[in-house]
Formats: C-alpha cells, structure tokens, sequence
C-alpha cells in the first residue's frame, strides 16, 4: 500500500471541469488531473431519478493532502453536494510515484 489516492469528480461542463483541475494542480494538491468526458451519471437526487452528462476528474495525490483537496473543490464547485470519492493506489510505477511526490510537495509551492 502506498501512501497515494486517486479521487473521483464529477463535473457538469468543460469550463468547471479545467478550472477545477488547474486549481488544483496549481495548488500543488494534485500532480494530475483527467478529464474524462462523456460519463452519463444516473442518480437519485431529492426524489427523483436524474440523468446528467458530466465530466470525470480523476485526481492523483498524496493522502495526506486530500483534507484540503477536498475543501478546495467543495469550496470552487458549481455542485451543491459534489461527488468526491478517494480511493487508495496499492502499488505503481516508482518513478511514477515518485513524480507525484515532487509534483506535490508543499514546499514547493508557488
């Protein structure tokens, strides 16, 4: 087990699914981030059974960064109770692991 998730979002448009990744690349509290378009989400949402296009953000970070990866996307998300889902990376790449490491080192941070 390593000490790295991968997080699921959801987004409704293109524009929110850049603005959200960049900010968070930025931040440093992700090295990368997809975006996967094309996702049709089925839900249940106050009562009623929804069908919505979305885009996928698909997150690559340390664990110990999700608390405030997680505030920021709760803070600069267009969605009342956006879906943010971390899962743990068992194993990888270790040259890949370790990029991701640099990329989000704190110390670093501009």
């Amino acid at each position: 087990m390593t000490d790295k998730i991968v997080v699921y979002c959801t987004c409704p448009t293109a524009e929110d699914a850049q603005r959200l990744a960049s900010a968070l690349v930025e931040q440093r509290l992700a090295a990368c981030v997809n975006i996967v378009s094309g996702v049709l989400s089925v839900y249940r949402w106050q009562g009623a059974v929804e069908n919505s296009p979305e885009l996928m953000l698909i997150i690559k970070t340390r664990r110990e960064h999700f608390p405030a990866l997680r505030a920021a996307l709760e803070r600069l998300h267009p969605y009342e109770l956006p879906e943010i889902i971390a899962l743990p990376v068992v194993d990888g790449s270790p040259g890949y692991l370790d990029w991701l490491d640099k990329e989000t080192d704190l110390s670093h941070a501009e």
